[in-house]
């Protein structure tokens, strides 16, 4: 370790010097005061501190106030005559780890400056398996491996260790909350609080209330004082959801909160000062709404930071199978439950209006009523609405694939040319095709093409 050695009295100051460097560490000398603190104060600062309480200028307690106030965590001991017991008690009591009295031992320094630098070591490593630990953990509940998902999880692994207030844009039943709840594990912030508020379940004098927090008396049911999510979020995250549905009002007054992480209580003139992390989530465009006027532009600037966009599950139903098993796994009780490829083909090529949510009822409604049976049946799980018939049916004509994809690559490449008005040259580069290879293809699979390109 470097550490820096205070000492007027020239024995005591080379023989401790000469045994801390016999035990590996770098020492910084200082006879007195001022070069004492030019040392604190150089670019090279010690880790450690041993300094004697008497020395020529302030003294060793204003090098010990010195180094523990440019560096909280540094380690300062204290050497001490007969008759400075007392300022030693105070050197303590002001942030040193210990102190010794002379005369003393060199080993007794050299052994405690070990002990402290062991702790350290530990404490690190300890904080070290805690980070290795939590990463990766803040995404146990959330499930995909499509690679719209694997996109999102990278950006919450991206903007997690960062202070960035996170918009998350996605439609009813995505899984916001969850995305939300990942994104405080995986941040510096995992060992505080995540306070999360539905700002859609409450009404304008509810959820102002809810927010802020009030004083005893602040209205006729306010009993007793209660805090506020945003003072139960200090030191954590706090997640606003379905903040297109906050009213004009309680915006304006969360955009003070937000740029000054300062409020008051309802009722209340203290003001608190809060430091939280925010993470909202919405259901609509609210770019779109600020151009209807329903949300405020200023407050959609200081929330649209970092926008994380959730795809629906019916543009991901290869996570289906993943997603399934899953909440099988969960809701099953312990008793094994099977699911038909058939059945399993179904459930993907359903649109899932309701998404992730509407598939986790549909689940736990087949595991409800699926008895004795172990294999749960897709009538349980499916509505039987006609509208959705076709994807929830299996077709009675069993053709060879090879006939299927052919019939869909050739009204794909029809779908396309239209759109371009036949221009070939155009179309083939949508189809990430060469020319030549589009032309094979509209000859092989006899598709009529207008315009002469």
């Amino acid at each position: 370790m470097r550490i820096l050695l205070a000492e007027d009295e020239v024995t005591i100051f080379v023989t401790l010097r000469d045994a801390l460097e016999e035990a590996g560490h770098e020492v910084i000398g200082a006879t007195d005061t001022r070069s004492a603190l030019e040392a604190l104060r150089s670019d090279e600062a010690p880790e450690f501190v041993v300094t004697d309480i008497r020395m020529p200028g302030e003294g060793g307690m204003k090098v010990l106030q010195e180094a523990v106030a440019s560096d909280a965590e540094r380690p300062v001991i204290l050497m001490t005559g007969y008759g400075t017991i007392d300022q030693a008690v105070e050197a303590l009591r002001m942030g040193a780890v210990d102190y010794v009295q002379k005369p003393f031992r060199n080993d007794a320094i050299i052994k405690r400056i070990e002990t402290f630098r062991h702790v350290r070591q530990l404490e690190e490593e300890n904080q070290s398996l805690r980070a290795e630990l939590r990463r990766g953990r803040g995404f146990e509940n959330v499930i995909g491996s499509s690679k719209s998902m694997q996109a999102v999880f990278e950006r919450v692994r991206t903007v997690a260790p960062t202070e960035a207030t996170v918009l998350i844009e996605g439609e009813s039943g995505t899984g916001k909350e969850r995305i939300a709840l990942a994104l405080h594990r995986e941040s510096s912030r995992a060992d505080g609080p995540f306070v999360a508020i539905s700002c859609a379940a409450l009404p304008e004098n509810l959820l102002e209330a809810e927010l802020f927090g009030h004083e005893k008396g602040a209205f006729t049911d306010a009993k007793k004082e209660r805090r506020g999510r945003f003072e139960l979020s200090d030191g954590g995250s706090l997640f606003l959801d379905d903040i297109d549905d906050m009213p004009l009002a309680v915006q304006v007054k969360l955009l003070r909160v937000l740029q000054e992480k300062a409020f008051e209580r309802l009722g209340g003139e203290t003001t608190r000062k809060v430091d939280f992390r925010v993470v909202v989530a919405t259901k609509v465009s609210l770019r779109d709404m600020v151009r209807e006027g329903r949300f405020r532009e200023d407050l959609f600037y200081r929330v649209n930071v970092v926008p994380v966009v959730l795809p629906p599950l019916r543009e991901r139903a290869g996570d289906v199978p993943l997603l399934v098993q899953h909440m099988v796994e969960k809701y099953g009780g312990g008793k094994e439950h099977r699911i038909s490829a058939s059945t399993m083909a179904m459930l993907e090529r359903y649109p899932w209006p309701g998404n992730v949510r509407e598939l986790e009822n549909a689940v736990q409604r087949a595991i409800a009523l699926s008895g004795s049976k172990s294999e749960l049946a897709a009538e349980d799980m499916l509505p039987k609405d006609p509208r959705w018939r076709g994807a929830t049916e299996v077709p009675d004509e069993i053709r060879p694939l090879r006939t299927v994809v052919k019939e869909a690559e050739a009204r794909h490449i029809a779908h396309v040319l239209e759109q371009t008005g036949g221009h070939k040259s155009q179309a083939a580069e949508l189809l990430g095709i060469s020319r030549k290879v589009l032309w094979e293809k509209v000859r092989d699979l006899e598709i009529e093409v207008s315009g002469d390109d």
